[in-house]
């Protein structure tokens, strides 16, 4: 079939179109190699500012590789001996030492009940007036409250006659003596006085030993004025007894306590009992707050109770500041062994980096944090059992600096 000149110009058009479609995408594979191999140039060529802009992003690139510092380790800090200085820090040698191992009991606070007094009046009466108030502090002697007795006026009356037979006694005695002596007066009279001058001395004595059983004074403002006293010093820590009130002789007026010292009791199992002697060291420490107090166990119970299966202890405590209440949870820390360890270090050289304890040697330039491997403590010492060995240098104080300075690396090294 013959073709007619317009379908034979559309088939040499097609014809043409495909050659230059072939042509386009076989320039395009040629120059994919050359955008990957110099990106840099050709992605530059496309800008406006021609081949010159990329040199410079080149050139650029090149000056930052040059000039960048040279990569520390992760695990070391760079310091001057003038930074360390400035610091505190202070740099020791790796020794042995004695660590006392020690064993925890959750104990309490309580009072010292060798000085600590239920007051009573040791007499009846009616209460006149209370000075003392709930929480005072008193001294030994401080009036705490004035009560009207019947029975300490009939007290002092009876001590008064006996006072007053007693003087006549005495002058009979004397008179009649005399009378004997010179040979007026019989024998037998004489010695009638004598024996009346000592029962008469016998009833001022009882009378006196009455008052000074209930702590009233030979004499008062009034008869039946009797001053409840402080036996001591310490802190008003209950009171009983009211203005007007009618007490008995047995009554509970006050409880005095004296908070300069306190005991933290604690129990101690069976297993343990063994552990636990009388003179031992101990610590005593609160969540409450951060401060511990130094003891030694003052007591340790014979028995063992029948429902808890544990024994009594108690370690006896200075209490300066009133700081260790009574009510006080505390935990008791008995240090029970002593041993020596090849390597230790204090407390406050171990930081823990990435949930590992580690220790700041020293290096040339600075520090480096070291992984080590802890034994026994006795809150002041750690064993070092590996890691560290004896005679190496470290950070013994305020190493907590290099920990923060450590992280303060990691960051930057991070971004």
């Amino acid at each position: 079939m013959s073709l007619t000149h317009k379908q034979k110009a559309a088939m040499a058009a097609i014809i043409l179109v495909g050659l230059l479609a072939g042509a386009a995408m076989l320039t395009g594979g040629l120059a994919a190699p050359v955008d990957h191999d110099e990106h840099g140039h050709a992605a530059a060529s496309r800008d406006e500012h021609g081949d010159e802009h990329g040199d410079e992003h080149g050139h650029e690139q090149e000056g930052a590789v040059e000039n960048a510092e040279p990569n520390t380790h992760a695990d070391r800090v760079t310091l001057s001996a003038e930074q360390i200085r400035i610091a505190g820090i202070t740099v020791e040698a790796a020794d042995s030492a004695r660590i006392r191992s020690s064993v925890e009991f959750p104990g309490e606070i309580r009072f010292n009940e060798d000085r600590t007094a239920h007051v009573v009046p040791r007499l009846a009466g009616v209460v006149e007036s209370v000075p003392a108030d709930l929480g005072q502090e008193v001294r030994k002697g401080d009036v705490l409250a004035i009560i009207a007795s019947p029975a300490l006026a009939e007290h002092r009356s009876e001590l008064l006659a006996a006072e007053q037979r007693l003087r006549l006694a005495s002058t009979t005695h004397e008179r009649e003596k005399q009378l004997w002596q010179d040979k007026i007066s019989a024998e037998q009279d004489y010695l009638q006085a004598r024996a009346s001058l000592q029962e008469a001395r016998i009833a001022v004595q009882g009378a006196q030993q009455k008052l000074a059983a209930i702590g009233a004074p030979r004499v008062a403002s009034e008869l039946n004025r009797f001053e409840l006293r402080a036996p001591f010093g310490g802190t008003v820590i209950e009171k009983h007894i009211t203005l007007g009130e009618a007490v008995a002789a047995d009554a509970e007026a006050f409880t005095l306590s004296d908070l300069s010292t306190v005991w933290a009791e604690f129990n101690v199992s069976a297993q343990d009992i063994v552990k636990v002697r009388v003179g031992e060291r101990a610590s005593v420490s609160s969540t409450a707050f951060t401060g511990t107090a130094e003891g030694t166990v003052a007591y340790v119970g014979s028995l063992i109770g029948e429902r808890t299966r544990t024994a009594k202890a108690r370690v006896t405590l200075t209490n300066p500041n009133r700081a260790w209440r009574p009510g006080l949870f505390v935990t008791v820390s008995v240090a029970v062994e002593e041993q020596q360890v090849p390597v230790a270090v204090p407390a406050d050289a171990i930081q823990t980096i990435d949930n590992t304890p580690a220790v700041f040697v020293e290096v040339h330039g600075g520090f480096a944090a070291r992984p080590v491997t802890l034994g026994r403590s006795d809150g002041t010492q750690v064993e070092v059992k590996q890691g560290l060995g004896a005679g190496e240098r470290y950070a013994a104080t305020n190493s907590f600096i290099l920990k923060s300075e450590l992280g303060k690396g990691s960051a930057e090294h991070t971004h």
